[in-house]
């Protein structure tokens, strides 16, 4: 009980901080800095902190067969994920994004189910269905979604990136069995940066510094170490105790978490549709976390 109450507070952590990444990284991008730019500051933070904290923390041998395993994940979960997330965000709205992620969970259930034999219960198909609805029932009431041509390009993208991190979800979860999140999640930054690296270089090198402010600066931080270093921490914590399905149903939560923030700060307002979408966002993560609790009964 205290692991899975652990797990929901860091997977709650993680989506708080992915929720006001839309703001802060669609805020900078490009007058500021291209996307493949600020895709490589994330990858060079994201291997000097991991390491460097692994140092620390934990030291352990990774055997050679999982290294394949690590790779794919580092290029599923690091590269892919990022590049396409960053240039689909930098094409398209917060809007169009926010709706595009709520496929994630539909995506991990069927990777789940393939590559992991887990199985797709009516719990879980009902919390995926509440939660879905409640997420877009609260992005559609924030504007107009636009699907124009100018757009099509970065949906695409965010399809291609919320299917990546989906795989990644999946692929990832045996590791966590056998090594400490540190150790994974350390080994993955650095194969995912073997790709970043090359594909964004040029962009990094053109980038002019000097045209940054203080909040640009501050907005960069946030990127790298919040959205970076402590979600995707969280998020390998929160895997060792629950399935790739549950982990992916936060995602729900960031439009829901992304208006609570606005509320506190007096830029948005309380309605009853905004407290009716979090109730079945909150519902369909209720669910679906049912169904993982009464898979470990049986397994016991």
């Amino acid at each position: 009980m205290n692991k899975r109450t652990s797990a929901h507070a860091a997977l709650i952590g993680a989506n708080l901080i992915y929720g006001v990444n839309y703001a802060v990284a669609k805020w900078i991008m490009p007058d500021y800095i291209d996307p493949l730019a600020l895709v490589v500051l994330r990858a060079i933070g994201g291997v000097l902190l991991f390491w460097l904290f692994g140092a620390f923390m934990v030291r352990e041998t990774v055997a050679k067969k999982d290294f394949i395993r690590l790779a794919l994940s580092g290029t599923f979960g690091v590269a892919l994920n990022q590049i396409m997330f960053l240039s689909g965000l930098n094409l398209t709205t917060p809007i169009d994004a926010s709706i595009i992620m709520t496929a994630n969970p539909i995506v991990v259930l069927v990777a789940a189910l393939i590559l992991l034999g887990e199985r797709i219960t009516w719990r879980k198909g009902l919390g995926i269905i509440l939660g879905g609805t409640g997420a877009i029932m609260l992005i559609t009431a924030g504007g107009e979604i636009s699907f124009a041509s100018d757009h099509f390009a970065g949906n695409l993208l965010m399809l291609g990136n919320t299917s990546s991190y989906a795989l990644y979800l999946v692929l990832v979860k045996p590791l966590m069995t056998k090594y400490h999140p540190i150790t994974v999640i350390k080994w993955v930054f650095l194969f995912g940066s073997f790709i970043i690296l090359p594909a964004g270089y040029r962009e990094l090198a053109s980038t002019d510094f000097s045209l940054f402010t203080t909040e640009v600066w501050l907005s960069v931080g946030y990127v790298v170490i919040f959205t970076t270093f402590f979600a995707y921490l969280l998020n390998i914590i929160a895997m060792q105790w629950v399935s790739p399905t549950l982990a992916s149903t936060y995602i729900y939560s960031q439009p829901v978490i992304a208006s609570i923030v606005a509320i506190i700060m007096m830029q948005d307002t309380l309605t009853w549709l905004k407290i009716t979408s979090t109730l079945l966002v909150f519902a369909g993560v209720y669910f679906v976390n049912l169904a993982g609790r009464r898979n470990e009964r049986k397994s016991v």
